[in-house]
């Protein structure tokens, strides 16, 4: 990826709706979802959703597929990846170890936290 790419996927992933997008297109996997399904989990009226993602698929962060009258919509994985290595070779100078540090930091605090009772309740 070059940098004029970088700047398309990142400016596309700097509105809350799409990131919101590709986040809940992450969460399902290779499958994907149809664009009615990813309007009604974001809350998001169909013609504003269908921008967003056209956005999206033309920074290569996510793609289309027609099937018939639905369009379903899937993480581009070559796109991801092409932004991940840029950000890697280009930030952090090919030190994708920093990186996975910071990740592996990042995903641990979060979810390796014990979690608390709110007060006053009780463990059955």
């Amino acid at each position: 990826m070059n940098e004029t790419d970088a700047v398309r996927a990142l400016a596309a992933l700097g509105q809350p709706t799409r990131l919101s997008a590709l986040r809940l297109l992450a969460q399902t996997g290779g499958g994907g979802m149809a664009a009615g399904e990813i309007a009604a989990a974001l809350g998001v009226p169909a013609s504003t959703l269908s921008h967003h993602l056209g956005l999206l698929e033309g920074a290569g962060l996510v793609e289309s597929l027609r099937d018939q009258r639905h369009i379903f919509y899937r993480v581009a994985a070559s796109g991801t990846r092409g932004l991940l290595a840029f950000l890697i070779n280009d930030l952090l100078h090919g030190q994708s170890e920093l990186a996975g540090a910071e990740v592996r930091r990042s995903a641990s605090a979060r979810w390796d936290r014990p979690r608390q009772r709110p007060r006053g309740t009780r463990t059955r």
